[in-house]
Protein backbone atom coordinates (compact mmCIF):
# COMPACT_ATOMS: atom_id res chain seq x y z
CA UNK A 1 0.00 0.00 0.00
CA UNK A 2 0.73 3.37 -0.63
CA UNK A 3 2.84 6.21 2.43
CA UNK A 4 -0.39 7.67 2.11
CA UNK A 5 -2.01 5.00 3.46
CA UNK A 6 0.43 3.91 6.30
CA UNK A 7 -0.13 7.94 7.73
CA UNK A 8 -3.87 7.45 7.43
CA UNK A 9 -3.83 4.22 9.39
CA UNK A 10 -1.12 5.80 11.68
CA UNK A 11 -4.19 8.90 12.10
CA UNK A 12 -6.69 6.21 13.13
CA UNK A 13 -4.75 4.58 15.56
CA UNK A 14 -3.63 7.61 17.37
CA UNK A 15 -7.32 9.40 16.75
CA UNK A 16 -9.74 6.45 16.88
CA UNK A 17 -8.32 4.32 19.52
CA UNK A 18 -6.29 6.45 21.89
CA UNK A 19 -8.10 9.21 21.30
CA UNK A 20 -11.72 8.44 21.36
CA UNK A 21 -11.17 4.76 22.89
CA UNK A 22 -12.40 2.61 19.97
CA UNK A 23 -9.83 0.14 20.26
CA UNK A 24 -11.83 -1.99 17.72
CA UNK A 25 -10.50 -0.25 15.15
CA UNK A 26 -6.88 -1.76 15.71
CA UNK A 27 -8.29 -5.27 14.32
CA UNK A 28 -8.08 -3.93 11.25
CA UNK A 29 -4.93 -2.15 11.41
CA UNK A 30 -2.59 -4.33 13.43
CA UNK A 31 -0.91 -7.91 12.15
CA UNK A 32 -2.53 -10.24 14.37
CA UNK A 33 1.49 -11.08 15.58
CA UNK A 34 2.45 -7.38 15.56
CA UNK A 35 4.53 -6.16 18.47
CA UNK A 36 4.27 -3.54 20.94
CA UNK A 37 7.64 -1.63 22.44
CA UNK A 38 6.36 1.16 24.37
CA UNK A 39 7.60 0.78 27.78
CA UNK A 40 4.84 -0.81 30.13
CA UNK A 41 2.46 -1.82 27.69
CA UNK A 42 2.22 -5.63 26.71
CA UNK A 43 3.65 -6.61 23.54
CA UNK A 44 0.40 -8.13 21.69
CA UNK A 45 -2.31 -6.29 20.20
CA UNK A 46 -4.43 -7.47 22.86
CA UNK A 47 -2.34 -5.91 25.70
CA UNK A 48 -2.09 -2.35 23.59
CA UNK A 49 -6.37 -2.78 23.58
CA UNK A 50 -5.92 -2.91 27.24
CA UNK A 51 -3.74 -0.67 27.94
CA UNK A 52 -5.80 2.31 25.74
CA UNK A 53 -8.69 1.28 28.06
CA UNK A 54 -6.94 1.65 31.32
CA UNK A 55 -5.39 5.03 30.06
CA UNK A 56 -8.89 6.32 28.90
CA UNK A 57 -10.34 4.66 32.52
CA UNK A 58 -7.85 7.62 34.24
CA UNK A 59 -8.38 10.37 31.73
CA UNK A 60 -11.90 9.62 30.70
CA UNK A 61 -11.68 12.55 28.35
CA UNK A 62 -8.07 11.57 26.99
CA UNK A 63 -7.56 13.04 22.74
CA UNK A 64 -4.78 12.57 21.11
CA UNK A 65 -4.41 15.70 17.85
CA UNK A 66 -1.60 14.72 15.46
CA UNK A 67 0.29 17.24 14.15
CA UNK A 68 2.72 15.86 12.44
CA UNK A 69 3.19 12.72 10.16
CA UNK A 70 6.05 11.54 8.29
CA UNK A 71 6.40 8.31 6.48
CA UNK A 72 9.27 6.35 4.31
CA UNK A 73 9.18 3.85 2.75
CA UNK A 74 7.49 1.05 5.44
CA UNK A 75 7.99 3.42 8.37
CA UNK A 76 5.50 5.87 9.68
CA UNK A 77 6.63 8.94 12.62
CA UNK A 78 4.08 11.00 14.13
CA UNK A 79 3.97 13.76 16.86
CA UNK A 80 0.67 14.21 18.79
CA UNK A 81 -0.48 15.77 21.92
CA UNK A 82 -2.08 14.15 24.37
CA UNK A 83 -4.67 15.94 26.64
CA UNK A 84 -6.85 15.13 29.14
CA UNK A 85 -7.82 15.32 32.94
CA UNK A 86 -6.81 13.11 35.81
CA UNK A 87 -10.23 11.42 37.39
CA UNK A 88 -9.34 8.05 37.58
CA UNK A 89 -6.56 6.14 39.58
CA UNK A 90 -3.23 6.48 37.22
CA UNK A 91 0.20 4.94 38.67
CA UNK A 92 -0.18 4.80 42.11
CA UNK A 93 -1.99 8.30 42.24
CA UNK A 94 -5.40 9.01 43.53
CA UNK A 95 -7.33 11.82 41.10
CA UNK A 96 -6.26 14.70 40.82
CA UNK A 97 -8.84 16.33 38.47
CA UNK A 98 -5.84 17.94 37.03
CA UNK A 99 -5.97 18.58 33.44
CA UNK A 100 -2.46 17.77 31.28
CA UNK A 101 -1.14 18.36 27.92
CA UNK A 102 1.98 16.44 26.56
CA UNK A 103 4.11 15.41 23.45
CA UNK A 104 3.94 11.67 22.08
CA UNK A 105 6.03 10.48 19.33
CA UNK A 106 5.33 7.20 17.33
CA UNK A 107 6.97 5.31 15.20
CA UNK A 108 5.03 2.05 13.24
CA UNK A 109 6.71 -0.35 10.77
CA UNK A 110 4.75 -2.04 8.20
CA UNK A 111 4.17 -4.74 6.15
CA UNK A 112 1.30 -5.55 3.83
CA UNK A 113 -0.80 -2.59 4.54
CA UNK A 114 -0.72 -3.00 8.25
CA UNK A 115 1.07 -2.35 11.83
CA UNK A 116 3.84 -5.01 12.28
CA UNK A 117 5.58 -2.96 14.99
CA UNK A 118 4.69 0.00 16.99
CA UNK A 119 6.98 2.42 19.43
CA UNK A 120 5.41 5.15 21.54
CA UNK A 121 7.32 7.55 23.57
CA UNK A 122 4.86 9.99 25.33
CA UNK A 123 6.37 12.99 27.70
CA UNK A 124 5.98 10.64 31.36
CA UNK A 125 8.25 13.82 32.74
CA UNK A 126 5.50 15.81 31.88
CA UNK A 127 2.67 14.27 32.14
CA UNK A 128 3.89 13.27 36.04
CA UNK A 129 4.95 17.37 37.07
CA UNK A 130 1.39 18.13 35.31
CA UNK A 131 -0.13 15.70 37.73
CA UNK A 132 1.86 16.86 40.40
CA UNK A 133 3.77 13.48 41.10
CA UNK A 134 6.91 15.60 40.18
CA UNK A 135 7.86 18.90 41.61
CA UNK A 136 7.96 21.88 38.93
CA UNK A 137 10.30 24.34 40.07
CA UNK A 138 9.94 25.99 43.31
CA UNK A 139 7.36 23.51 44.57
CA UNK A 140 6.86 20.34 46.33
CA UNK A 141 6.09 17.21 44.94
CA UNK A 142 2.41 15.04 46.09
CA UNK A 143 4.99 12.97 48.44
CA UNK A 144 6.51 15.61 49.89
CA UNK A 145 3.32 17.89 50.42
CA UNK A 146 1.33 14.41 52.01
CA UNK A 147 4.30 14.09 54.61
Amino acid sequence: MSQQHNAEVFRTVMEEAFGKGNVAALDGLFASDAKEHQFGMPPTVDGLKGSIMSLRAAFPDLTLTVEEVVTDGDMVWGRATARGTHLGPFMGMTPGNKKFAIQVFDMCRFDNSRIVEHWGVPDRFALMAQLGALPRQGQKSQQERAE
